[in-house]
């Protein structure tokens, strides 16, 4: 009866919408969900883990289970249902020679819409949608697949990596995921609600220190308020009165000598508690770090340290800058204020497109921003030293240079420091 060769038909085109489910699932399928989900006890997580650890074996089992039940579903569509269609259309008066080609091409129709739509495209998108859950689901069955046609499986998984070796394929490492891969993520969860903006912002403040030194996060020289071990009790007591911060190093006669640190929380408890005043007994070590030592590193080193505070010096021992806790929470999240003080965004897009910079915005951020790369070797590390790089002297109000579609004019100078500079895209 055609019935009966009808539900054969339908049943191979879903077990060929199950296999193409399993490969999508699987293909698409994240290690570390699947490690989740193993790790919450979802049942099958596991076996998927083990499919996707050899592709080679899997997508080889697939591809047998589908030219297999594409061979059957054909043959067995052209002899029997081809056949009854044939014999139902001369019954309804159809001469022979019609009623047999218009089967035959009514039964490929419709056989090809339904495993175009049920065998491949709604299975694959439904594995888009939840492609882990999926995996985890199929993962069982395909094991149990793989084991029935193993000898097959590995005579096509051997000629699929002779192939590679033979176009120099096989050999390479496995694809890693990229920096661009991870940001491209974080904005697709942020568009979603998955992510806070806030959250976003705080990533990419982590991935950028990971590839930041800590020249490119500390408070430079210049900046930095230190107080003379030689000097008497009242200009100490002043310098500390005026400074804003909690810690501050301690040198003799010089910055570049520096013997410590010193808190003003010990200053304050000696003055309170009535004792001398002796600000080498107040003094503490602190860690001494080169300039190029990378900022992840120095976060254990300042854990350690009883002051949190390092000393940078460069290659010839001369005091760089200093660096604390503080400047790595505000190289993730950005600058803190004091009450009173003006806010000014370091990085502000104005309603044209252009985009004003802080000088002493590092130099990534601005790239981030803008989507373009510095340049390879770069030794700066801020967008004040970016102009100054490209402009090969102490850059002048109103100089302005390109990079990558963008034009950058310092538009605010503070002596000989790049206070401001404005980016505008360039035509075309």
């Amino acid at each position: 009866m055609i019935g009966v060769e009808l539900v054969v038909v339908l049943a191979l085109i879903v077990l060929n919408g199950f296999l193409a489910l399993s490969e999508f699932a699987m293909v698409a399928s994240r290690r570390a969900r699947l490690q989740s989900l193993a790790a919450a006890g979802r049942r099958g997580a596991a076996d998927a883990m083990r499919l996707a650890e050899d592709p080679g074996r899997f997508l080889s089992t697939v591809q047998i289970g589908i030219t297999l039940v594409g061979v059957l579903a054909g043959a067995y569509s052209g002899a029997t249902l081809a056949q009854r269609l044939d014999e139902a259309l001369e019954g309804a008066g159809l001469s022979p020679s019609v009623a047999e080609p218009l089967a035959y091409a009514l039964v490929v129709t419709g056989i090809t819409y339904l495993s175009l739509v049920f065998g491949e495209l709604v299975p694959k998108r439904l594995a888009l949608v939840d492609a882990e859950r999926i995996g985890s689901f199929v993962a069982r069955p395909m094991l149990v697949l793989s084991r029935i046609a193993a000898p097959f499986v590995t005579v096509l998984d051997l000629s699929t990596r002779a192939c590679l070796k033979l176009i120099g394929a096989y050999d390479r490492a496995p694809r890693k995921i990229t920096d661009e891969e991870i940001k491209a993520l974080i904005a697709e969860a942020e568009s979603t609600g998955a992510v806070e903006p806030m959250e976003k912002e705080m990533i990419s403040g982590v991935m950028r220190l990971a590839e930041r030194s800590v020249r490119a996060i500390m408070t430079p020289r210049p900046e930095v308020s230190w107080i003379d071990l030689d000097a008497s009790a009242d200009e100490i007591r002043a310098t500390l009165t005026a400074s804003r911060f909690s810690k501050l190093p301690v040198g003799r006669g010089t910055i570049d000598e520096v013997v410590g640190v010193v808190r003003s929380k010990d200053v304050m408890d000696a003055m309170l508690n009535g004792r001398r005043f002796d600000l080498g007994a107040l003094t503490r070590k602190a860690p001494v770090v080169n300039d190029w030592m990378d900022a992840i590193d120095l976060l254990e080193l300042l854990r350690s340290s009883e002051v949190h505070m390092a000393l940078v010096v460069d290659e010839y021992g001369s005091l760089q800058g200093i660096v604390t806790a503080t400047d790595i929470l505000t190289s993730i999240v950005g600058a803190f204020h004091e009450p009173g003080e003006a806010f000014e965004h370091p990085a502000l897009r104005r309603e044209d497109g252009s985009w004003l910079f802080d000088g002493a915005l590092p130099s990534d951020e601005m790239a981030e921003r803008l989507a373009i790369t510095m340049p390879e070797d770069h030794d700066y590390h801020t967008v004040a030293g970016f102009v100054l790089s490209q402009t090969g002297h102490v850059p002048r109000l109103g100089d302005r240079v390109r990079w990558q579609g963008w034009e950058f004019e310092v538009i605010d100078m503070d002596g000989r420091r790049v206070d401001k500079v404005l980016a505008s895209r360039l035509d075309g």
